[in-house]
């Protein structure tokens, strides 16, 4: 697949992490997978019972409550939700994050090209680097300049103004690749090109 007519006329390209470079999902599940591990050696609790109702309780609702849920159902002591929560920011996940291979192409192009690459992470920076970390960049992490959106109100948009200011773009020079959920709900700018990561994958 070509890019040309999303970077021919652009110097830099801005992504955004979950659901973006990589499917999230992969991440969680992951971590739900090595709780459940812990928890079965901690309280002899059955690890695949956990991991199967974590996984389907993710599926259907999403993270939030996924914890209390969880303990609910199993009877978990309360004390361990710290260690879940530690997880997502330390845990040395089984198989490594695997980017979407469209966007794999995507990202090589744009160093072929010599245009700069940038990611937005958003929420716990402890935790986007612990993801980043265990990504497989096929060499491409040399390559990369991360910014936290929690240093800037937390906000996709202004994280965007600052890096154009600080790295002198153009708002004409700049793509951004978005998950769906932040496409549907950004406010970046009009004078910049946003993309959907759906519209390649």
């Amino acid at each position: 697949m070509s890019f040309e007519k999303y970077l021919s006329t652009k110097k830099a390209l801005i992504i955004t992490l979950d659901d973006a470079l990589y499917p999230k999902k992969d991440y969680l599940l992951q971590v739900y997978y090595l709780f459940a591990e812990f928890i079965e050696y901690s309280e002899q609790i059955n690890a695949k019972a956990v991991i199967d109702f974590m996984s389907e309780y993710y599926t259907e609702k999403g993270e939030e409550e996924l914890f209390n849920k969880t303990a609910a159902k199993f009877n978990i002591p309360g004390k361990y939700e710290h260690n879940f929560n530690l997880l997502f920011e330390t845990a040395r996940l089984p198989l490594k994050l695997l980017l979407f291979q469209k966007i794999l192409e995507l990202l090589q192009e744009v160093v072929i090209n010599r245009k700069q690459l940038f990611i937005l992470a958003e929420g716990n920076p402890a935790e986007a680097i612990n993801k980043i970390k265990q990504i497989e960049w096929n060499g491409l992490e040399k390559y990369l300049k991360l910014y936290f959106t929690v240093e800037y109100n937390n906000d996709v948009d202004e994280t965007i103004a600052h890096l154009l200011k600080e790295h002198g773009f153009g708002k004409e020079e700049t793509i951004v690749f978005l998950s769906p959920d932040q496409y549907a709900n950004s406010t970046v700018d009009s004078m910049i090109k946003k993309v959907s990561v759906t519209e390649i994958l």
